[in-house]
């Protein structure tokens, strides 16, 4: 016997877990299209030159890679922007710009597993490819605050940045050339502390004491949004890139907020660098209020030079990605998941031989009038079948027997409360137990 069991960092997704997983990628999908975004689809494996040195060290050694069966060296992709760059620069000519995408696919990291994050988990990534307009930016808060409040999260903070801020910082200390080793250590700033953060810098970067404390110094800027812009221009000296960032930054924050994204759910922070290296301009993260420390659940931010890899041609992008499978283990530590494993909460147990036909009549008539319905398959006792809808989540359990056939009525039963009503109904005339049945479920 094979012993049944999965690889370490994967998981089963029982019908618990999947049915609100596929209705937050449904949520996601709505929302995407509403800001006019259109899907796309590219495949699981690339070409490994089209995936290596794109987002950091860390995701080089966390790539799946091999040989296929002809040779080539190829890589599961590890995130959906990286695709996206090949992708725009292979079509763009046929999609015209500016291109708005999105696409909702799975992807594969070799990390450690921790809560809410696994080696294999799905991307619900947005992006807009051929536009450098601050329009664009503004946009990708407005689809991240409406996407969490479309699956029902009130109590969220969306924390924006712009990496040219730190950019023009690091040139006023001729450090231009140690952007990229700084910003992957100051990414770890909240997780690590301000000590151990400075030590890495030294030590990775070769940057000074000095130094180092002069980024800690901006990453720590706290206050009000008005106040840390305000601040901004001393703190970086005056520099030029700098100054572009801070003024971007401001741009988006104030566009955001005439867009009619709440000051309660939107904040600077200078802090945030995000680890992946593709990234240039302003930068998001999302957290939930209520259960910070499970980290971002919704992050992008420009990234203006990744398509220069694939084409000559000069392809900005901005975009964000939902971290599905990270935000449903919030949602279940915070218990706001139903923990129903029946996609319909109509339950029609089948209990009288005789009336099979009607059973399934029944059934085919709530279906056409999109009420979602189960027939129990086997003729056993009503009280096996009613507890069997008790376990699966059934919302409504309609019981008709010889007596009511003959009546012409189905008792509607509500299974949370017990509570049951006689309704007319015969094939001829449905739409009295349709009625009953939408307001026992609405």
């Amino acid at each position: 016997m094979i012993q049944p069991r999965t690889l370490k960092g994967f998981r089963d997704y029982l019908p618990a877990a999947m049915i609100p997983r596929e209705q937050l990628m449904q949520t996601a999908r709505e929302v995407f299209r509403s800001f006019g975004f259109a899907p796309i689809d590219t495949p699981t494996l690339e070409h490994l030159e089209i995936l290596t040195g794109k987002g950091s060290d860390e995701t080089d050694r966390q790539l799946y890679s091999f040989e296929d069966n002809g040779g080539r060296p190829v890589g599961m992709r590890f995130d959906l922007t990286v695709p996206l760059a090949r992708f725009a620069a292979q079509h763009i000519g046929t999609l015209g710009t500016p291109f708005k995408r999105y696409h909702i696919a799975p992807v594969w990291r070799g990390e450690k597993p921790q809560e809410g994050r696994y080696r294999e988990f799905v991307q619900c990534d947005f992006d807009t490819i051929g536009t450098t307009s601050e329009l664009a930016d503004i946009e990708a808060v407005c689809v991240i605050d409406a996407l969490l409040r479309a699956i029902g999260i009130d109590a969220f903070t969306i924390s924006i940045n712009n990496r040219a801020i730190l950019t023009g910082l690091l040139e006023s200390l001729g450090l231009a050339d140690k952007t990229t080793p700084v910003l992957r250590s100051l990414d770890k700033l909240g997780k690590i502390g301000r000590e151990k953060t400075a030590n890495e810098m030294v030590e990775s970067a070769g940057v000074t004491a000095e130094q180092a404390d002069a980024v800690l110094r901006l990453a720590e800027c706290d206050g009000d949004a008005e106040s840390i812009l305000a601040s901004l221009p001393e703190i970086t000296g005056g520099n030029e890139t700098a100054a572009a960032g801070i003024e971007r930054l401001t741009q988006i924050y104030r566009g955001a907020l005439a867009s009619g994204v709440s000051p309660d759910r939107l904040k600077i922070d200078v802090s945030i660098a995000r680890g992946l290296d593709y990234y240039t301009g302003v930068i998001f993260e999302t957290t939930l209020d209520e259960l910070p420390g499970i980290g971002s659940v919704c992050s992008g931010g420009r990234y203006d030079n990744l398509a220069g890899l694939y084409t000559k041609q000069h392809l900005p992008g901005i975009g964000a990605s939902l971290g599905l499978d990270r935000l449903l283990a919030a949602l279940e530590s915070l218990g706001r998941l139903s923990g129903v494993s029946k996609p319909c909460a109509v339950f029609v147990p089948f209990f009288d031989k005789g009336h099979r036909d009607d059973y399934l009549k029944l059934a085919s008539q709530l279906r056409d009038a999109g009420i979602g319905t189960e027939v129990y398959p086997e003729p056993k006792k009503l009280g096996q079948q009613l507890k069997y809808a008790d376990s699966q989540g059934f919302a409504v359990a309609l019981i008709a027997g010889g007596n009511e056939w003959e009546a012409g009525t189905v008792q509607v039963k509500t299974l949370s409360t017990k509570e049951s009503q006689d309704v007319a109904y015969s094939h001829d005339s449905p739409q009295s137990l349709i009625e009953a049945i939408q307001a026992a479920t609405s």
